[in-house]
């Protein structure tokens, strides 16, 4: 089918589906909590061990519960959200003779999201930016829109699939390490000489163990690198960023594992969409008894995670295997909460403010970059990087995210979208789109795509 004579053009007000918003929002808002550790105090500190930048009753409380409720759990929702937006976008070009402006704006919109990734990198300097990876993985997911919930669901655990299978051969690499090292040291004990093999692996015990003592010399050298870039000017925090991001998502692939971790996420969500769950069209029983069954598998997973952590003895851990089912079982556990929620008039109306934030997701999602490096804890701003632990900088995040939800809704009053989402969406569709709102004019789409005007596919 020819391009002529098909119009393309976000749909408002009660034409959007509410509940994918408010689950926008709730993504976007959270993502704040496994960011800011990173954007507020030592990110490479942390990573060698977590009690390092404060371990206070309050911060295990915290750190216990965010990792077990919701860490990736934010990534989970939007990878979803971003499948099942493709599904609307693609509505119409489900038949061999679907309107090539179909894909031709799907694919400009992420060409576009990607460049916004870059923005986001190398200008705001956020080095955990997700733009990048989404726009990437979007990409390859329209040949997709076709195939049946079944098999999307399985190629959309397939990236879950991998990580069990990594996890299961290093917990046996740990057990057998571990099996090895009382004889080991036996020998040793008197005096008999290693072989090679024998020495390298109680080399490889002893480090492990003193994982738990003190950063080594390497790691502590990144330390001290990443700490004098967030007390030094502009350019030592800007060249520390680049070169981090370079170091983790080109140095050790965290780009092409994100884009695998994306795509199969997306295509659940293209599936949440054809089996109508995501967007609300299932009853409330089973939306509960999937919360029930989600959150009892994901979180129980998590929380054996999180006891195996505690215990800070290099042990072999169940969670190396289980992590990525249990993050994709938690997220899909708070599409079910939600949406059984959004289904009670009490639920609706408390989660009713949230609506603001989804539609201005992208936004928020930017500016909060922006408060964060470049105010709150930039030397030049608040100057507060470093000083706070775990609880800390929850309560920062809190305060913020009580702060771009009030100025959401207060923006959406008198505007159609987001100032990003605004720019986005008129690049997407090459056009001026409306901005201010007129009144009783309703709001209009987060994001370009994912609301055109176009019947649901069967």
């Amino acid at each position: 089918m020819a391009a002529e004579g098909v119009r393309l053009a976000p749909v408002r007000g009660r034409a959007r589906i509410e509940v994918l918003d408010i689950l926008r929002g709730i993504a976007i808002l959270g993502i704040l909590y496994m960011n800011i550790p990173y954007m507020g105090n030592n990110g490479t500190l942390e990573e060698w061990d977590i009690r390092l930048i404060g371990w206070s009753a309050a911060d295990r409380t915290v750190w216990a519960f965010i990792s077990t409720f919701w860490n990736g759990t934010q990534r989970g929702l939007l990878e979803f959200l971003f499948g099942a937006g493709a599904m609307v976008l693609t509505a119409r070009a489900m038949t061999p003779d679907g309107p090539v402006a179909v894909a031709d704006l799907f694919y400009r919109r992420n060409l576009w999201l990607i460049l916004f990734g870059l923005i986001d990198i190398f200008l705001v300097t956020w080095i955990g930016d997700i733009l990048l990876v989404y726009g990437l993985a979007a990409l390859i997911i329209f040949p997709f829109r076709k195939l049946g919930p079944r098999l999307l669901i399985f190629l959309g655990l397939l990236f879950a699939g991998f990580v069990a299978v990594g996890g299961v051969m290093q917990y046996q690499g740990r057990v057998e390490l571990i099996q090895k090292v009382p004889a080991i040291q036996a020998k040793e004990a008197t005096k008999q000489k290693l072989s090679k093999e024998e020495a390298d692996t109680l080399k490889e015990w002893r480090k492990l163990n003193d994982h738990f003592k003190k950063p080594d010399a390497e790691t502590q050298k990144e330390i001290d690198k990443e700490a004098k870039a967030h007390h030094g000017g502009v350019w030592d925090y800007v060249s520390w960023a680049w070169y981090m991001w370079n170091f983790v998502f080109i140095g050790k692939h965290a780009t092409f594992f994100g884009v695998c971790e994306a795509v199969c996420g997306m295509l659940l969500g293209m599936a949440w969409w054809k089996l109508g769950i995501i967007q609300g069209q299932r009853s409330a029983r089973f939306y509960g008894v999937l919360a029930l069954i989600a959150y009892a598998v994901g979180m129980g997973l998590r929380g054996l995670g999180v006891y195996e952590v505690f215990q800070f003895m290099p042990q072999p851990k169940t969670i190396w295997a289980t992590n990525e089912f249990a993050r994709l079982a938690v997220s899909l556990g708070h599409v079910a909460l939600i949406n059984l929620l959004v289904q009670t008039k009490a639920g609706k109306a408390v989660l009713a403010p949230l609506k603001a934030a989804g539609q201005t997701a992208f936004s928020i999602y930017v500016l909060t970059s922006v408060v964060t490096l470049w105010f709150v804890f930039a030397p030049w701003g608040l100057g507060l990087w470093g000083r706070y632990g775990w609880a800390q900088l929850a309560l920062i995040a809190t305060i913020i995210d009580i702060g771009f939800l009030v100025l959401a809704n207060v923006w959406m009053r008198s505007f159609v979208s987001g100032p990003v989402e605004w720019v986005w969406r008129s690049l997407a569709y090459w056009q001026r789109q409306p901005f201010r709102r007129h009144k009783g004019e309703p709001s209009a789409p987060a994001e370009p795509g994912t609301e055109i005007n176009a019947p649901l596919p069967a």
